[in-house]
């Protein structure tokens, strides 16, 4: 036999999901991504040296430590130095490698996608305690782009010689992933 509740029935039904589902959304944890930070409180101020390069692509490292803290500044919440000195946090970076492969080809066994590989060692050290906040001794970036084929399509110095704007968006990807892994603790 089936059972309908009457009208009281129903309202209070809804009212008593409305409940749990208002106590159940409370504490469910979700936030906006970018907007908190899991650094400590007395991190005002974040030094972003030079990155290292320790690749025979030519100037990477400045392209990317700009990228990393154009992306620190537009977070508003800290002061970026070009410098480790007066600065309550350094974040330090080694470029250790840079790839280029094949990700996809046509018929005729021609590549039309590329996938960039860079590996990057980076720390921020809490100067203030002389601990490391957040290490990763081997990040790795990946991603796919299209670029112009040849013998050199496979060589990253052509690669990024031949395309400023491939360096652009790996670089803006790059320091988006790094950023968003430091301060939203993933």
């Amino acid at each position: 036999m089936w059972w309908w509740p009457s009208n009281r029935g129903r309202a209070a039904m809804a009212g008593t999901l409305l409940v749990a589902m208002a106590l159940a959304s409370a504490s469910c944890g979700y936030a906006l991504a970018g907007r908190g930070s899991y650094l400590p409180a007395h991190i005002q101020t974040i030094g972003v040296p030079l990155f290292l390069n320790r690749t025979s692509v030519f100037e990477v490292e400045q392209r990317l430590t700009e990228k990393v803290r154009s992306e620190l500044i537009s977070r508003g919440k800290y002061r970026v130095l070009p410098e480790a000195t007066s600065a309550d946090a350094v974040l330090l970076g080694t470029i250790t490698s840079i790839g280029i492969a094949p990700a996809s080809f046509t018929d005729e066994r021609q590549a039309t996608r590329y996938q960039v590989i860079v590996t990057v060692s980076i720390e921020l050290r809490d100067q203030v305690n002389n601990v490391v906040i957040w290490t990763n001794p081997s990040l790795a970036f990946r991603d796919e782009y299209e670029i112009t084929t040849g013998e050199s399509a496979l060589d990253p110095n052509a690669f990024f010689g031949q395309s400023s704007n491939a360096l652009e968006r790996v670089s803006e990807d790059f320091a988006r992933t790094v950023i968003s892994a430091i301060l939203e603790a993933f």
